[in-house]
């Protein structure tokens, strides 16, 4: 069974740009553990200003927990801080069936 991992960011406008160079750090460093399989980010526009949304997938849960204590050894690029605006939305998600092309 497949992980996924979506998170909700919401980045004060000042920080944005910031905010996709420390999502894109936490990416690297949890794309070099094994078992992960593919992730990204993507941003869109919201009453409040623009959010940032990253998703990742991995082939399980243990694989998971990895890539997190990955992305945790970055030290404060992994937490919650003044340079966002809300607190994140972090979900973890179990596969029930995939599409690809």
């Amino acid at each position: 069974m497949s992980i996924g991992f979506i998170g909700f960011h919401y980045p004060k406008a000042e920080h944005f740009e910031e905010f996709i160079d420390r999502a894109r750090q936490m990416g690297e460093a949890m794309r070099s553990t094994p078992g992960f399989l593919s992730g990204g980010c993507w941003t869109t526009a919201t009453p409040d200003g623009d959010s940032v949304v990253t998703a990742c997938q991995f082939e399980s849960p243990e694989a998971f927990q990895a890539a997190m204590t990955a992305a945790r050894s970055l030290g404060t690029v992994a937490v919650f801080d003044k340079r966002e605006q809300r607190p994140r939305e972090i979900h973890t998600l179990q596969s029930q069936f995939q599409l690809t092309r």
